[in-house]
């Protein structure tokens, strides 16, 4: 068919193919984390094949979509985002390997909905960048002072109706790169990190519990939790399993670790564990080998679309991928906080997956679509 062939030649198959690979990597390390449940790892391994098959066909009906079409209808996302929150706020759902309150559940399906609002930031918040850059003067008070309540806005919604830390501080990673890629000048960052920092000791002593500040602060304090059996004790036995499985690890599995259930949550937030302890060393650096690519050709495609709007929401997408691996293999090696972020494609999570290959759909749709004279901002 010339559309199916004209599709493959202008949609960023690569992109496509090494996200697909991703994802088919973490499905079989997802079998084998789950071997060892009552059930099997039957139930695991249908739902993330769903997903997967849902987050291809979303990458092929996004990268036709011209971005120009999201971007245009903002106002459409803001209400979709605003609705997704309001059903969290009556019917969000705690979830066990999350510790958030972030979920709907319906009929034995769970949706984490900050995962698809995420998209709808990016976009937005792009659309809104590019307004004050063609419009306005980006980087005068009264800009400055938009773009930071459109995300304190956001931000203090996620954590008041999802009570979700680790997906607040996605938003915010891509907030920050999103802003200094589109051109804000740098003492506007420093004003924005020193007035963090003044309210940083009074979030401290009023409002975060004690068990919160121990989590916080036992990636750096031997003194915490001595003995790992405490704060520190999810941590220690991802450690475990990642020193044990040296260069090429125990095999599928064959992870002692892994097959005795000891890692916690370790189809989802510390998937990558697993891969240290089965795979080695081998396997994991062959995760953050896919990782990289993936964020070099959305940085790629960015720097080549000769278009302002374009070109950040790939950097957007880009910071996505870059603060979630960060993040969740900092959790495993023990040198970031357990907050709940899962390894993108890797993980097991049906919302995840799926909104990923969307997330890398806009990408390809950049490069699927050569813009118009009247949107090439530059």
């Amino acid at each position: 068919m010339p559309q199916l062939k004209e599709f493959f030649r202008r949609a960023d198959m690569l992109l496509l193919i090494v996200s697909l690979i991703s994802a088919l990597y973490g499905l079989t390390v997802i079998w084998s984390a789950t071997l060892w449940t009552d059930n099997g790892p039957a139930q695991y391994v249908i739902v993330q094949t769903l997903g997967i098959v849902i987050g291809v066909a979303a990458f092929a009906v996004i990268t036709v979509i011209d971005l120009d079409i999201f971007s245009a209808h903002w106002k459409w996302l803001y209400a979709l985002s605003a609705g997704l929150f309001v059903l969290l706020i009556f019917f969000g759902q705690g979830d066990a390997t999350t510790g958030n309150n972030g979920w709907l559940r319906f009929a034995g399906i769970g949706i984490q909905p900050t995962e698809f609002i995420k998209l709808a930031f990016i976009v937005v918040l792009g659309k809104h960048l590019v307004y004050l850059k063609t419009r306005r003067d980006l980087n005068s008070f009264i800009s400055i002072a938009q773009l930071a309540g459109h995300f304190i806005i956001m931000f203090g919604i996620i954590i008041v109706t999802a009570g979700d830390l680790g997906s607040a501080l996605v938003y915010f990673f891509i907030f920050a790169v999103m802003m200094f890629m589109a051109g804000v000048r740098i003492y506007w960052f420093i004003i924005g990190f020193a007035a963090i920092a003044a309210m940083v000791p009074i979030a401290w002593t009023y409002f975060l519990e004690d068990y919160q500040k121990n989590r916080i602060l036992a990636p750096y304090d031997p003194s915490i939790d001595p003995t790992n059996t405490g704060v520190n004790w999810q941590q220690h036995q991802a450690e475990i399993a990642l020193g044990s499985g040296q260069l090429t690890g125990a095999g599928l599995g064959q992870g002692t670790q892994t097959q005795s259930g000891s890692i916690p949550s370790q189809h989802t937030d510390f998937i990558f564990a697993v891969i240290g302890e089965e795979l080695g060393m081998i396997g994991a650096c062959a995760v953050l080998l896919l990782l990289t690519i993936i964020v070099v050709r959305c940085i790629q495609v960015g720097l080549r679309s000769g278009d302002t709007l374009s070109a950040l929401v790939c950097f957007g997408v880009a910071a996505s991928v870059v603060f979630q691996t960060f993040e969740n293999v900092g959790m495993c090696i023990g040198i970031a906080p357990v907050v709940g972020i899962t390894l993108p494609f890797f993980s097991y999570g049906g919302s995840s997956v799926v909104s990923m290959f969307m997330a890398m759909g806009l990408v390809s749709g950049v490069r699927y679509r050569p813009k118009p004279v009247k949107y090439r901002l530059y």
